[in-house]
């Protein structure tokens, strides 16, 4: 076998090792899944064996899961949906296998756990885990358009109860061993390095051989559908389900169901049931969008796919952060949790001091949960260096400004840095619409002057923008992208153009809820049903969450900039009317809600807006809905085609992960680009000419869509032709 290695000791207790070759991370790879029945039946026959314990071979963790690129090719590529149930219960034959082979199996789990890796270990008959609350024990593929089909939605139900397994499994909780082991899914506990010697310890204590569920004896933890108590999981758990999804994510309705049913029945029909369900949820058009871009798409980029070739790597050791704020401190703390020395300047001692203070609020936190040392704390900490001194950018490998959206104090600050900076040394502007090459006019080496946008909050976010000026060259586009992987966030990277690919794109989402609101729809109406496409809030809450008043200034910004070339936007004139009276959005308490101070109130609308607009649609019905729902995507997707058209952003797996992770675009639909490919060229278009023809020219489609509608083409489909071509 190339991925598992046995070896029986003196008490013939089998470690079975397992280590894919090649890899830095465990994953179930068609191999490892062909090669978990070999090991199985050995386990099974081998009269030597007395017992089993599953373990890693990689410091990395246990196993992160299945390799779903590979597995969905393999439960896709046969055609029938029979080929296709045969491929999925390949997983779940073999893990049911294990656990019924008579003899006592221990999971000796040192490091992460996720997904098919956790299921593995469930069908073991005891687990234990080193105590590191760096590991992460849980079910994610909900994430990702999916459910647990390795028999996780019938082992973790049967172990810790409906109400607990089916929260673990629709939210992808992640669960430190101490937390799984209190929710009753992990055995042991012991110091880390332990592992296997406290999985042997059992079983040569007595280790039973039987899962509680193979026991004639076995109740379900808090009883299931015809429990007069467990019957509640279900009705109230049913309702949960489509408050959180809106109908939008097949997997979560399925995994309900695969649980419902499976509960009901054996543990070898419940499997079926999983394995059905879990084949049905795999070819929906929302995993298979979700897959892609939010795995396979995200992996790629994660390692650099968009990299210029020929350009050495680099390693940013020092790093000069411009602006203490929020936004700055946050950056500061990615850095110096990635072992990068971090510079922190702005205008005031006491402001530099306050962003080191917010870094080590969030160090704080680690330290609080144990995930780190004090030591640790206390070095990370140090790696900051807060001042007013520009003579401590010397040796910065790059500088990354992220004071306020002027240009007058973008250029004073980048004359300052560059003063103190090295040849090669790179100069990113955090700036989320100022076009990068007119900052670049104040450089005196434009082609090392980048765009980095990062998005607030810094510590919770995962993409970075990097925006390329006209000048911008390879080595620095290059150097960029080794500092973004560095820090662990997610690279995309486009041309200049004012807004860029996010702002510009997610401004349209707030200016059409902006729209509706002024042909009178009521607001909690349009609120709702932004929250109902699958966005993360409504139009009017999200303007709340940027911003009032910064809507409002680079408005101001963009009609100077542009004159008569400007165009409106719908509403702008009751967002400066709310501004100019004092209502910010959530930043002061005061936008289209109010926000109460106490902590924990829920905000509330805005009384005073009906004088702004009157209401005069309240009433909604499920075509209307439909049409609003339709509007609010299709205004987004209409201005990432026109990016694409410009030549803001070209390649599909940015624009769809950079929708998704940047603004957060109804990540069901696999981001905007995957949306028009998935309705089809002609069907979009001829829907955004209808809504054109209803509401005005912002629907207008580029003649790129009409083109490729002609020639029966698609985004992806194109791209993948391009690479094929180069390779």
């Amino acid at each position: 076998m190339e991925n598992f290695k046995i070896d029986v000791d003196a008490d013939g207790i089998a470690l079975i090792t397992f280590d894919v070759p090649g890899r830095s991370m465990n994953t179930l790879t068609s191999g490892v899944m062909k090669e978990i029945p070999e090991w199985v039946e050995r386990i099974r026959t081998d009269d030597g064996i007395k017992g089993a314990v599953l373990t890693s071979g990689k410091a990395s963790g246990f196993c992160a899961g299945a390799d779903l690129g590979d597995m969905a090719g393999g439960m896709l590529a046969g055609g029938s949906l029979q080929e296709a149930y045969d491929a999925g219960w390949k997983l779940n034959g073999a893990l049911r296998a294990l656990e019924t082979c008579g003899k006592p199996v221990a999971a000796a789990i040192n490091g992460l756990a996720l997904g098919g890796g956790l299921e593995l270990t469930l069908a073991c008959h005891y687990r234990v885990v080193g105590d590191d609350n760096k590991i992460q024990l849980g079910l994610p593929e909900i994430k990702v358009g999916l459910f647990p089909g390795g028999g996780g939605t019938q082992r973790l139900t049967r172990l810790i109860g409906v109400q607990q397994a089916m929260m673990a499994m629709t939210e992808g909780k992640s669960f430190r061993p101490n937390d799984a082991k209190g929710a009753g899914f992990v055995n042991e506990v012991v110091a880390k390095g332990g592992e296997v010697e406290a999985a042997k310890a059992w079983i040569k204590g007595g280790g039973k051989a039987v899962q509680p569920w193979d026991d004639k004896a076995f109740k379900l933890p808090g009883g299931g559908p015809f429990h007069p108590v467990g019957i509640q999981n279900f009705l109230v758990g049913n309702a949960m389900i489509r408050k959180q999804t809106y109908g939008n994510y097949p997997a979560a309705t399925n995994l309900m169901k695969a649980v419902y049913e499976g509960v009901q029945v054996p543990m070898d029909a419940a499997l079926r049931i999983e394995t059905r369900y879990f084949i049905k949820t795999l070819m929906t058009p929302q995993a298979q969008a979700m897959i892609r871009s939010l795995f396979l798409s995200k992996q790629e980029l994660d390692k650099g796919a968009v990299r210029p070739a020929g350009v050495p790597k680099s390693d940013p050791r020092k790093v000069t952060v411009i602006g203490a704020g929020m936004m700055g401190a946050g950056i500061a703390y990615v850095q110096v949790m990635a072992g990068i020395e971090t510079v922190l300047i702005d205008t005031t001692q006491e402001a530099a001091d306050k962003g080191k203070a917010h870094v080590a609020d969030l160090l704080g936190k680690r330290l609080k949960r144990g995930q780190m040392t004090q030591d640790k704390y206390d070095a990370l900490l140090a790696m900051v260096t807060a001042t007013t001194d520009y003579a401590h950018v010397k040796g910065s490998d790059l500088v990354v400004e992220a004071v306020f959206e002027s240009r007058e104090i973008k250029a004073d600050v980048t004359k300052k840095a560059e003063a103190q900076l090295d040849v090669g040394a790179i100069f990113g502007s955090n700036t989320s619409t100022l076009p990068i090459t007119g900052l670049a006019e104040a450089s005196i080496r434009p082609e090392d002057f980048i765009g980095i946008h990062f998005f607030s909050p810094v510590d919770k976010m995962m993409l970075v923008e990097i925006i390329l000026g006209e000048k911008t060259g390879q080595a620095a586009i290059a150097r960029t992208l080794d500092y973004v992987l560095k820090i662990k966030k997610t690279p995309i990277v486009v041309n200049d153009s004012r807004g860029f690919y996010t702002s510009r794109c997610f401004s349209t989402f707030l200016t059409e809820g902006m729209a509706m609101l002024n042909e009178g729809y009521a607001p909690a109406m349009i609120d709702n049903v932004g929250r109902m496409t699958g966005m993360p809030r409504g139009p009017l809450e999200m303007h709340d969450d940027v911003a009032l008043d910064l809507s409002y200034k680079i408005g101001k910004q963009t009609r100077a900039d542009l004159g008569d070339k400007y165009v409106p936007n719908p509403g702008e004139d009751m967002v400066a009317a709310m501004v100019e009276g004092g209502r910010f959005g959530r930043k002061n308490g005061k936008g289209f809600y109010d926000y109460p101070a106490e902590k924990g109130s829920p905000k509330t609308l805005w009384k005073g807006l009906s004088e702004l607009v009157a209401p005069t649609i309240n009433d909604s019905d499920p075509d209307l809905v439909a049409e609003l729902k339709t509007r609010l995507l299709y205004r987004q997707a209409v201005e990432v085609a026109r990016c694409w058209e410009e030549g803001v952003i070209d390649d599909p797996r940015e624009a769809d992960l950079g929708a998704i992770l940047g603004w957060g675009f109804a990540p069901w639909t696999g981001g905007p680009i995957t949306m028009i490919d998935q309705t089809g060229l002609k069907a979009f278009v001829e829907t955004a000419d209808r809504l054109t023809a209803t509401y005005g020219d912002r629907f207008k489609v580029p003649q790129l869509l009409r083109d490729m509608a002609v020639k029966g083409e698609t985004f992806y489909g194109n791209f993948e032709g391009k690479q094929k071509a180069a390779a």
